[in-house]
């Protein structure tokens, strides 16, 4: 869900047109427009090299994992998670709001990797490498409105 989504459905449930704070939201909202799309398309044309870079950083921190441990198929379903979730923060980026991490991306993921036996800590430490890999790519102002995103998806695992 958007921010403009929420702000619509917020004004609706109450009966009334959106108030000027709300609207300040949605001006702010438009003049990010180009700055989030850029954002978007830079995660989506580098996420081969921020996972490949990612985990690099990370196998250097967490040497003895499963996705380090020579298996192929492991390897390949932990960097495939790893890209799901760079485009889970694209999508965030699109909507200005962390909706669709959490409806999509979130819920339930402890839960998940663990019935699957995947150390959680090995989960954030994986999201940090691709937050600082990313941020390390991107110019400071598109770093600054990325990084949350991330800090998201770290914080929901930890």
């Amino acid at each position: 869900m958007s921010i403009v989504t929420e702000l619509i459905l917020n004004a609706d449930s109450e009966a009334r047109y959106p108030g000027p704070k709300e609207l300040h939201i949605f001006q702010d909202f438009l003049k990010t427009g180009e700055q989030r799309l850029r954002i978007a398309k830079f995660l989506a044309d580098n996420e081969q090299q921020l996972v490949q870079n990612g985990s690099a950083r990370f196998w250097e921190r967490c040497p003895v994992t499963p996705s380090n441990s020579g298996n192929p198929r492991k390897t390949a379903s932990c960097q495939r998670d790893q890209g799901w979730y760079i485009r889970l923060i694209a999508y965030s980026v699109l909507a200005g709001s962390e909706k669709p991490l959490e409806e999509i991306g979130t819920i339930g993921i402890k839960e998940m990797y663990n019935s699957l036996e995947i150390p959680i800590a090995n989960i954030v430490v994986a999201m940090q490498c691709l937050k600082e890999e990313a941020v390390s790519m991107m110019g400071e102002e598109d770093a600054a409105e990325v990084a949350p995103y991330f800090d998201y998806v770290i914080q929901a695992l930890s």
